[in-house]
């Protein structure tokens, strides 16, 4: 079974397809964006379960969905990252650890942002990650 993958990669592979998407797509249309071969009902499958979790909304196309994030990728990262930051123990040892391993560029990125300041990077310089 080494061609399997998680459900956890696929469910990321799903929304990276949809995010990437100019707008709500239907299982087939989704199956296309996705690397590999799966099969549909496995496309399907994960399109339902993420639904399921309020991850993506759908509205009724045809006889089938046409499917959509529930949140931007920017969203849905910090929604995660504050979810992570709420289950452990020690919220201050845990964002002094994120904190000393942010490189120079994104530690003074999130100091402008907690200074208030609006100075975020050029759109392509974020999807780039520059760092």
């Amino acid at each position: 079974m080494a061609g399997r993958r998680a459900r956890g990669e696929l469910e990321s592979d799903v929304l990276a397809a949809l995010w990437a998407a100019d707008g709500p797509l239907a299982a087939r249309q989704v199956r296309e964006q996705l690397p590999g071969d799966l099969a549909y009902t496995t496309v399907l499958t994960i399109l339902t379960r993420l639904h399921e979790k309020g991850m993506l909304v759908r509205h009724r196309e045809g006889r089938g969905y046409a499917y959509e994030p529930a949140r931007d990728e920017a969203s849905h990262t910090a929604h995660r990252m504050h979810s992570l930051l709420e289950g452990g123990s020690d919220r201050e040892a845990v964002l002094a650890r994120f904190v000393s391993e942010l490189s120079a560029h994104d530690e003074h990125l999130l100091h402008q942002l907690l200074s208030g300041h609006d100075e975020t990077p050029a759109e392509g310089e974020r999807s780039r990650g520059m760092r």
